[in-house]
């Protein structure tokens, strides 16, 4: 495997644009389409670099968050890649009798730079763009992807908008929907249950409300909300308002510096004692921040190293810590992508980004998560989830499994695929 790593583009970070199932505005993506793309089927192009040919390389690009508010998860994610590449080609950095030649481009959470840096790479000749950490960042990509005919992979990002938004954009990560369901099989039969958000009044803790209505209330659930202003120091009167409503569950959802507080707050007015508190485990970092409060609260989770029990675990945690890396909560991300570009370029075609769309639909396969799958509709990654608790305090949290939910259980609805 050949890598080219660039330089960061300078200038300043984009703010946190957090996952969301409300579908923002999709880009024109630059109007025309950028010179050197071969029609579907057309090999051996000037802008290939004869990639035609069984020697020449296969160009996929990177764009994901280096620097900027997500760039812890843009590691997990890399390191993730580099081990599932490694795994897939046998350690040969080849697939198909192809070289991957990798180009990383840090986006910095920018959209902006994320378009500007996959227009370039598209130019150069990259059939495959994969990384993406940051949804709103995932929702500009896309268009451009299809606009162009090259495979785009989404990572990390979890907005449900990528479902189904066109026939050249897939994910390696899960989406919003799965974290809504795993969470709604800690309440168990969700009718008649009174069900509270507690949030921040940004777009972030919007989109989350509107989540839980979505699915929650879709299955019975009355869906309240307690908002906070997301400059709040004191959440002493938030969680009292959340308890004064004698809910049977709490959902959760906060980014921030504030969010020792918050779980102070929650657990000193008796909120994680008196009814099920719900939320999203994060990585390693975060585990202590929930304090005495962490071990009287329910996590769902998308991965904690150890989660799965799988081989392709097993094989993932080992690539990482071999490399030198930490397994963290997106490490499978990485890892899931490079077995979709290497299936895509082996069964598909290494330069034809519509056969290898069409060999990654309904593609089942031994995920780092286990049994996952492809849906062919509208290109949701189906796989398991995991609930979890937080035992010890402080430096010495560490997440326990209590359940698995295979991908049937956590199954996102259909989407009709875009044009």
């Amino acid at each position: 495997m050949r890598r080219i790593v660039t330089s960061t583009i300078s200038g300043p970070s984009a703010p946190h644009r957090s996952r969301s199932l409300t579908a923002l505005a999709l880009l024109a993506a630059g109007g025309v389409l950028l010179a050197g793309c071969s029609k579907p089927g057309q090999t051996g192009s000037s802008s290939q670099d004869g990639a035609g040919t069984a020697s020449a390389p296969v160009k996929v690009g990177l764009v994901y968050s280096r620097s900027g508010p997500l760039a812890a998860y843009g590691k997990q994610y890399l390191e993730g890649f580099d081990a599932g590449l490694a795994y897939a080609t046998h350690n040969t950095g080849k697939a198909a009798g192809h070289k991957v030649e990798v180009t990383e481009q840090d986006d910095a959470g920018d959209p902006a730079k994320a378009v500007a840096e996959a227009k370039s790479l598209i130019g150069k000749g990259t059939r495959i763009i994969a990384g993406t950490t940051d949804s709103g960042v995932a929702l500009q990509l896309a268009p451009l992807a299809a606009q162009n005919k090259v495979l785009y992979i989404s990572g990390p990002a979890a907005t449900d908008a990528l479902t189904g938004v066109n026939a050249y954009t897939f994910r390696s990560g899960r989406q919003s929907y799965q974290d809504i369901l795993t969470a709604g099989s800690l309440l168990g039969d969700s009718k008649g249950k009174k069900v509270v958000v507690l949030a921040q009044n940004s777009a972030f803790g919007q989109a989350n409300v509107a989540a839980v209505k979505q699915v929650l209330g879709g299955q019975g659930a009355t869906v309240d909300s307690v908002l906070a202003p997301p400059s709040a120091g004191d959440l002493t009167p938030f969680a009292r308002q959340v308890k004064s409503r004698k809910p049977d569950l709490v959902f959760v959802a906060w980014a921030g510096t504030s969010a020792p507080a918050l779980w102070t707050a929650l657990d000193q007015q008796g909120v994680v004692t008196s009814t099920k508190v719900v939320t999203g485990l994060a990585g390693v970092a975060s585990y202590p921040l929930f304090g005495t409060a962490g071990s009287k609260v329910s996590f769902l989770a998308h991965y904690f190293p150890g989660a799965a029990g799988t081989p392709v675990e097993k094989a993932m945690l080992d690539g990482i810590t071999a490399a030198g890396g930490t397994p963290d909560l997106f490490s499978p991300d990485g890892f899931t992508a490079a077995l979709m570009i290497v299936h895509a370029i082996e069964a598909g075609s290494a330069t034809d980004a519509t056969a290898m769309a069409k060999s990654l639909e309904g593609w089942s396969f031994q995920g780092p998560k286990g049994d996952e799958q492809i849906r062919a509709a509208d290109h949701a990654l189906l796989q398991p989830m995991f609930t979890a608790k937080l035992t010890g305090v402080g430096a010495a949290a560490k997440p326990q499994l209590v359940g698995r939910l295979p991908m049937t259980a956590v199954t996102p609805p259909p989407h009709a695929m875009a044009g």
